[in-house]
């Protein structure tokens, strides 16, 4: 490297340093800092490093200088990100059921060269949580990309919609040819959910986003804005359980008083809630009436129940029916 364009990237070589090689307890010495300079082709002497370490300091750097009779040297106090911080992005990360194994890993590596080589190694962790399963979708990052781009650009996209074999592969399913106008991801369930408005339908569907394959922007505009206007995304996501739709219905359920987390956490805090008694409340909800709905209900038990309207009682009784019929018949 030549004298003149070395100098010129001196700043950017010991920000740099500063970032990968230092923190409180790893300052970095002179002698050191002029050594990693040779190193990069670029001769410094011991009071250029004085004035350097303050320019960056003066341009917003917190450049910290430890006076020690060992020789002391320079760190950087302060980062874009914290250590607690970058430990959460970590296992947000690898907790995160929509990032495959292999993102998973490139996304830590970024993450440790940030942390920097003295603390990268803190953030080898490994977090377990029950039944999360990657997905297996390497494209979902970059669908998601375009997602948000088709967004923002109020553009409509196309998409081929995946289901599993009996091969546990992802395969075209038959007439699962898309076009669309995405409005907003949701979170739900350990899954990425595309609310999206179908002009043929003329209805607002919700997609798994690992389950979409080649999805393209288009030049078409979106439609669908007055029906999305329409919608909460919040109550929406709180009343299609599983992201299963299903017939909207407002329903009064019965619950004991223990039951009340599990309530608030299914429909949240401003659902209406009456006490009925000193041991039960009752809960009205819009919720999309489904089998996942019903799912849910009698995954509580007994002590949940469900008191208007008769019809979806009925079918909440016949549906329990129907699967206790099927199983005898199964045991016999």
């Amino acid at each position: 490297m030549a004298k003149s364009s070395g100098q010129k990237l001196k700043l950017l070589y010991l920000i740099k340093m500063l970032q990968e090689n230092t923190d409180e307890n790893h300052p970095m010495s002179t002698p050191d800092i002029i050594k990693y300079l040779e190193n990069q082709g670029i001769h410094a002497e011991r009071k250029s490093i004085y004035s350097d370490m303050e320019s960056l300091a003066d341009f917003g750097y917190d450049v910290v200088q430890v006076q020690s009779r060992l020789g002391g040297g320079y760190y950087l106090g302060s980062r874009e990100f914290e250590l607690p911080e970058l430990k959460l992005l970590v296992d947000a990360v690898q907790s995160s059921r929509f990032i495959t194994t292999k993102k998973s890993r490139d996304l830590i590596r970024k993450l440790e060269q940030i942390a920097g080589k003295n603390d990268a190694g803190k953030l080898q962790r490994q977090v377990y949580v029950a039944g999360r399963i990657k997905t297996e979708n390497e494209s979902i990052y970059y669908n998601i990309d375009a997602i948000h781009r088709a967004i923002q650009e109020n553009r409509q996209i196309t998409f081929v919609y995946l289901d599993w074999n009996l091969q546990k592969e992802l395969v075209p399913r038959p007439g699962g040819d898309k076009c669309v106008s995405p409005w907003a991801l949701i979170w739900r369930d350990e899954n990425y959910y595309l609310a999206a408005y179908d002009s043929e339908a003329k209805v607002i569907k919700h997609y798994r986003v690992d389950k979409m394959g080649q999805v393209e922007v288009t030049v078409s505009p979106r439609e669908g804005v007055k029906q999305f206007s329409q919608i909460d995304v919040t109550s929406y996501t709180n009343q299609t359980f599983g992201m299963f739709a299903g017939e909207e219905s407002v329903v009064t359920m019965e619950f004991p008083k223990h039951l009340i987390g599990v309530v608030l956490d299914r429909f949240g805090r401003e659902v209406d809630i009456r006490p009925m008694s000193d041991t039960i409340f009752r809960v009205r909800a819009k919720v999309a009436v489904s089998g996942q709905f019903f799912g849910w209900l009698a995954g509580i038990g007994p002590d949940a129940r469900i008191a208007a309207p008769e019809a979806v009682q009925k079918r909440y009784v016949q549906w329990l029916s129907d699967i206790l019929r099927e199983q005898s018949g199964t045991a016999d």
